[in-house]
């Protein structure tokens, strides 16, 4: 640990600002992201699915038991 040098001022730590016009488009991104992971995750199995065959399935078997998501 380093001893601050004598007569130095010690400065103020300022938390940055990020307008709510520049973090919305971010926020909206990412929550779609997760609501399409889930979706894939928890419901991508037969009657719902919507790629055909079982791999998506057999991607996200073991998140889906990790996640709670019962499949067979």
């Amino acid at each position: 640990m380093t001893q601050p040098l004598a007569g130095s001022i010690p400065q103020s730590v300022s938390i940055p600002v990020i307008p709510l016009r520049e973090f919305l488009p971010w926020a909206l991104f990412g929550g779609l992201l997760m609501l399409l992971l889930i979706y894939f995750v928890g419901a991508e199995q037969g009657a719902t699915s919507l790629i055909h065959g079982r791999i998506v399935h057999e991607f996200v078997h073991d998140g889906r038991h990790l996640l709670g998501f019962p499949c067979h």
